[in-house]
């Protein structure tokens, strides 16, 4: 019976072809190495922009030629 303590931890990766050099490993773990462990989660609790009360707002709407026209169409 083996101990747990005593089994070789598993590799992170495993190359499948080719036979790259250490300078490239090296290249590839600093790559994997600067990669975050996880995405970064969505925040919740806040509002989302279709309901953001910005949106009620028009724009202002200055006297001139047209500007009836430009009230009542959206910004």
């Amino acid at each position: 019976m083996t101990d747990a303590a005593d089994a070789a931890p598993a590799p992170l990766f495993a190359v499948t072809r080719g036979t790259p050099t250490s300078d490239e490993l090296a290249a590839l773990l600093v790559v994997l190495a600067s990669r975050p462990a996880a995405p970064p989660s969505r925040r919740h609790g806040g509002r989302p922009e279709w309901s953001a009360k910005s949106r009620m707002l028009r724009a202002a709407v200055h006297p001139g030629p047209g500007v009836w026209r430009a009230s009542a169409l959206p910004a």
